[in-house]
């Protein structure tokens, strides 16, 4: 049976690095609304070794604490679960 990498380190020592599930999660959401956070640029684009993707901890954590509070006044920012305009040249 394979050993997951984070089983293999202490818990006193978090990883630096997650895969793009475990960043998703992290922030609480789901991996396809991850990644158009990612390309909207509201959270950061993983750091690359190799062949693979690696998504920095301490960014993911500034990222997701500049996000906005939710307002009370039906105001909202971009939704990034909104489909693209059709009218819109850049979509």
């Amino acid at each position: 049976m394979k050993t997951l990498r984070v089983e293999i380190l202490p818990s006193s020592l978090p990883p630096l690095g997650i895969n793009r599930e475990q960043a998703a999660a992290l922030v609480g959401i789901g991996a396809t609304l991850f990644d158009k956070a990612v390309e909207a640029g509201a959270m950061p684009k993983p750091r690359v070794i190799g062949e693979r993707s690696i998504y920095d901890v301490a960014e993911l954590i500034e990222a997701f604490r500049k996000l906005p509070h939710k307002s009370g006044d039906g105001g909202t920012l971009e939704s990034l679960d909104e489909k693209p305009n059709a009218t819109n040249p850049w979509d």
